[in-house]
């Protein structure tokens, strides 16, 4: 049985960022990946999306220049715009792969790769399937870092091509005519503000709550409603989904209003963005009886879990699901083990963004937070249209 210092099971964000810092520390490390290496951090997830949505913007904003000059303006067409994603995907893919490549090459004894599952069954022993078999491997430390997917709801059949989540949008071959969009939080809006920008799409969003994005403030929601809505884009507020089902290759879908009216809605596609579930199966780690939330997210201390030796990173941790914060986690998680870090993860002072239009940028505690915490606090705020270059650019929405 070979044996390591550290075995890290999934290549995403946070697992490679943990497994490059332990090569500082000169450790033996296992780095186990089922299936790409960059995982969600690069497809179907924060780079596709954020390429997705820099195309989008530019194209609005060309587009409104075009319109204000007397100009024709261009036609977007999805398959280019597909491409330029892709290509975008392909660099960061190329370029984690090589540098994995050089990791390998230059420390042949002290690094390997496996491609494959690979799941706990004892607290340092591991056991890997790959296409060549199985195989029991023995790790001093363990640190799991699977990621997550998107979460589905049980009533709604999901084929990834009419009904999708987010893994789906790159199977699309053409703008669909109209799209309803399940969910308003960070993805479904970023999601309603790229296809309503190409203004190609007629776009419905689904919101529970009375506005869009019910974790930030008020005042920040409103300026994205309002700009969705000039888009073109139609917000159901406060609307129950009764039921979404494929009707004669649409999407139908019956919502109940406030009012208790129940209204039949159709679009051609549908997007189901209602947040995201960990990666926590065939992980063995059920079996081992670490502490896991009702959510199935492993419980940590420090990204430690209730077993000393294993360690959790990333999206399967209740923590903030970003990839800086994965890629944090994944480097204190080491420095934790072989090291001695001068504090703990700190969570309160994380930086966020959303893209948006325009786009949100936060650091700490946004207004509610800070009541919900009790917190006694000054709120100053500074609109776009008092920064003359904001006034130069011809772009004074936002504060």
């Amino acid at each position: 049985m070979e044996k390591y210092d550290l075995c890290v099971i999934g290549g995403g964000p946070s697992g490679y960022a943990a497994a490059m810092r332990a090569v500082d520390f000169n450790k033996s490390v296992l780095l186990v990946e089922r299936d790409r290496i960059g995982g969600a951090g690069i497809y179907d997830g924060a780079l596709s999306s954020k390429t997705f949505w820099e195309i989008s913007k530019e194209y609005s904003s060309f587009c409104k220049k075009m319109r204000h000059y007397g100009l024709e303006e261009p036609v977007a067409h999805f398959k280019n715009v597909l491409q330029e994603v892709n290509d975008a995907v392909f660099e960061r893919s190329d370029q984690l792969e090589e540098h994995l490549r050089l990791v390998i090459q230059q420390c042949p004894e002290a690094f390997r790769f496996v491609k494959g599952n690979g799941h706990l069954i004892g607290t340092n022993e591991i056991e890997l399937e790959t296409d060549s078999g199985k195989e029991k491997v023995f790790a001093e430390n363990v640190i799991i870092a699977t990621g997550s997917r998107p979460r589905k709801i049980p009533s709604i059949t999901i084929d990834e091509d009419i009904i999708m989540t987010s893994d789906g949008i790159s199977s699309l071959d053409e703008f669909p005519e109209s799209l309803v969009i399940l969910g308003a939080g960070v993805i479904g809006c970023e999601f309603a503000t790229i296809f309503s920008n190409f203004n190609k799409t007629k776009v419905h969003v689904i919101s529970k709550d009375e506005r869009i994005l019910p974790f930030e403030d008020p005042d920040l929601a409103r300026v994205i409603e309002a700009n969705l809505e000039a888009n073109g884009v139609l917000i159901h507020r406060q609307s129950k989904l009764e039921k979404m089902e494929i009707v004669d290759g649409r999407v139908e879908y019956i919502l109940e209003h406030p009012d208790g009216r129940k209204e039949v809605y159709h679009a051609e596609k549908a997007l189901v963005s209602v947040g995201r579930i960990p990666n926590i199966e065939n992980t063995g780690l059920r079996e081992l009886d670490v502490e896991l939330s009702a959510a199935g997210h492993i419980v940590d201390n420090d990204t430690q879990t209730s077993i000393a030796n294993i360690y959790a990173v990333g999206d399967i941790t209740a923590d903030i699901a970003l990839v800086n914060v994965g890629e944090l986690e994944g480097r204190h998680a080491i420095e934790k083990i072989y090291g001695k870090p001068k504090r703990q993860m700190l969570y309160e002072n994380i930086s966020t963004i959303m893209f948006l239009n325009p786009e949100v940028a936060g650091v700490g505690m946004n207004e509610q937070q800070a009541q919900k915490a009790g917190l006694n606090y000054r709120l100053a705020s500074f609109d776009y249209r008092c920064i003359p270059r904001a006034v130069a650019m011809r772009n004074t929405q936002g504060f």
